[in-house]
């Protein structure tokens, strides 16, 4: 079986191709040419550069290959230009969609990973409740809102691919994976938090009860497996670790794997966040460094309800997460101390 990751080089895609090898997928690690390959060393890796934001090249980059799984994990969860998310995140789905449709690949799944933020703040009023897939989303980043347009537009393909063994037009299969806050080795944001608690201080904001959830890497990677195998057409579903937080709970077990430094923490009102992550956007047009702390991001801090209902991934797909915060931190924290970013 052949299948081919994008975003390969990133977090999530790098444990993809790692998990597709163990499997003995012929595995195709989608990258650019300027991206680098640190995590992507085993020899049995085939490498092939993509330019989604163009159908017209991807087709020709495809054309001579058949993947029987496509899983697309390419995107951005941070831009300097807010229209970047929809060029990547919404134009670059439509774009390698259209041209495996146009090339007619007869792709048996292709899993898309969107994200929990295109429901943004609902069911905000105590006490908090499960996003469901029912409910109707509500997107407040960008990032989210560029998420959803890709998942509205796959939506509308329902009828494009020819069967090979009918020779009937089919809808195109795929299937959508909504993950929560995804932590673990090699990922770069929660890091920040672990620098910082290392460094001897904590931030949170707002006083209002926040009900936070995670999915640890390894989780993720499970579902999209699992995606491949059992995902009907059109299905979406949420990721997380099937339990729920408050928002001090990370950096606690952060700290605790870090020995337990003397440390201050902070808890600031949200219009403190609303001026910090103002001038942080500014920094970044100034500097065009990306600021972990820009716009989008204050919306997701702000954000006080991140429960969600992963029933269905478990019903539907068998998915079960192995991976608490109890058992992701301390893995997580031993990588950044073993690879040297702590």
């Amino acid at each position: 079986m052949k299948i081919l990751i994008t975003g390969a080089s990133g977090f999530i895609g790098s444990f993809i191709v790692e998990e597709a090898l163990r499997q003995g997928f012929d595995t195709w690690a989608a990258v650019r040419g300027s991206s680098k390959r640190d995590f992507l060393q085993d020899e049995r890796i085939h490498f092939i550069e993509l330019n989604l934001s163009s159908q017209e090249q991807l087709e020709a980059q495809l054309k001579d290959h058949t993947f029987d799984y496509v899983v697309h994990a390419a995107g951005v969860t941070k831009c300097l230009n807010t229209s970047d998310f929809h060029r990547i995140n919404t134009e670059g789905t439509k774009n390698l969609v259209q041209a495996l449709i146009k090339l007619q690949m007869p792709i048996k799944r292709f899993v898309y990973l969107s994200s929990l933020s295109v429901f943004g703040a609902i069911h905000e009023q105590q006490p908090y409740t499960e996003i469901k897939e029912t409910d109707t989303p509500q997107p407040n980043t960008e990032y989210g809102k560029s998420k959803l347009e890709a998942e509205q537009w796959l939506e509308t393909q329902t009828s494009n691919l020819i069967s090979q063994t009918s020779n009937q037009e089919v809808p195109f299969p795929y299937v959508i994976l909504r993950p929560t806050g995804v932590y673990g080795p090699r990922e770069r944001d929660y890091f920040l938090m672990a620098k910082s608690i290392k460094q001897h201080s904590d931030f949170a904001v707002g006083y209002q009860q926040q009900d936070i959830t995670f999915v640890y890497v390894l989780d993720v990677v499970q579902a999209v497996f699992l995606a491949c195998e059992k995902g009907e057409t059109g299905r979406k579903y949420f990721l997380s670790d099937g339990k729920v937080y408050q928002s001090a709970t990370f950096s606690n077990l952060i700290r605790k794997e870090l020995g337990n430094p003397w440390w201050i923490r902070i808890t600031a009102p949200i219009w403190v966040l609303r001026v910090i992550t103002f001038f942080g956007d500014k920094w970044g047009h100034l500097t065009g460094k990306i600021s972990a702390l820009n716009n989008d991001k204050y919306h997701i801090l702000k954000q006080r309800n991140w429960r969600c209902d992963i029933e269905p991934a478990r019903r539907e797909l068998g998915y079960e997460p192995k991976y608490t915060l109890e058992e992701g931190v301390p893995l997580t924290i031993k990588w950044y101390k073993e690879n040297g970013w702590l």
